[in-house]
């Protein structure tokens, strides 16, 4: 199974970027298209995932997902927190902006995910887009609660922090594609479903070669990342992983569903969080949160993190079956 994942086109584009950073090739995706490219595969993502809830309406099944989601968003900080303030000595500060960005969830990495989990006969039930959209945002709440404890400071006062928060770009298209979704059905998203539906692995593939170069080249700037601080990069999304998977089993959801949970928990933010720290907490290091999960996170979920959340899922869910 781990090799199937790993063969899946999606993943060989992030390594063909990748090994063109490393060779210091001329390679490159020009930024406005990268940018015109993310808001089209959160527009995707978030329609795709509407139709479906549309087709099978609200579930037991969806809201267990999302209290889930929810919980693991809030509270996955914490022990973040404790881990880069002792083993990887970062300030609280730091620490905090950093164990934000390991609460909420990659857009991308799921996208990535999910198709990685269709190809190998697990797919994820549609609601799990809601439960990416949930997850956004509880973890950087967490964090500022972290980086201000002490000091007293009303998160109001931040000026335009809790707009940032809640109203983040990436937030509001997610959950305002998921919306329109869910409201136009299966009916409503057929006139363009060859754009949202037929193009999506191309396009995909092209967001994750320019992430491959990225990623690679951040990676080779040695001044951004310790050993501790690399290595709880890779740390944190397994435990963060298996803790989700198991909690999404427990909770009675199917092994696909359970694996996508895994993802979304092991994930670590790249785009939407570094938005609100650099509003939020400006004196963090953003070489340190984003090296941390765009250069090592990310790279390790997509080609070892999910082939492992989906074998914990298929192990674990006999365990709960019988």
């Amino acid at each position: 199974m781990a090799v199937e994942a790993l063969l899946q086109p999606v993943v060989l584009f992030f390594l063909l970027g990748a090994l063109a950073a490393f060779a210091r090739s001329d390679l490159a995706v020009p930024e406005a298209v990268a940018k015109a490219i993310a808001l089209y595969l959160m527009m995707s993502i978030g329609l795709r995932g509407g139709v479906e809830v549309a087709e099978t309406g609200l579930t037991a099944a969806m809201l267990v997902a999302g209290l889930c989601g929810l919980l693991l968003s809030f509270l996955l900080p914490l022990p973040a927190f404790w881990a880069l303030r002792t083993m990887g000595r970062l300030d609280r500060t730091n620490a905090a902006a950093v164990a934000a960005h390991y609460g909420s969830v990659s857009v991308v990495t799921f996208a990535a995910g999910s198709e990685v989990l269709r190809a190998i006969g697990m797919a994820p039930a549609g609601f799990m887009v809601a439960v990416l959209a949930l997850m956004e945002t509880p973890a950087i709440l967490t964090g500022l609660l972290l980086a201000r404890r002490g000091e007293g400071d009303a998160l109001a006062a931040r000026g335009g922090l809790l707009h940032e928060t809640f109203f983040n770009g990436s937030v509001v298209l997610l959950v305002g594609s998921f919306i329109i979704g869910t409201i136009t059905g299966k009916p409503g998203f057929a006139p363009i479903a060859p754009v949202f539906d037929a193009l999506f692995k191309g396009m995909l593939c092209l967001f994750l070669l320019d992430m491959g170069l990225i990623a690679a080249r951040r990676l080779m700037d040695r001044r951004v990342l310790t050993l501790r601080t690399a290595g709880l990069a890779i740390v944190l999304p397994l435990a963060n992983g298996t803790v989700g998977v198991a909690l999404a089993l427990g909770a009675g959801l199917d092994a696909g569903s359970a694996a996508a949970l895994g993802i979304l928990a092991g994930s670590a933010s790249y785009i939407a969080v570094p938005a609100v720290m650099r509003l939020a907490l400006p004196e963090a290091n953003p070489g340190l949160y984003l090296g941390m999960s765009l250069a090592v996170t990310f790279p390790f979920n997509l080609t070892l993190g999910i082939p492992y959340y989906a074998w914990v899922a298929r192990q674990l869910s006999e365990v709960f079956v019988s």
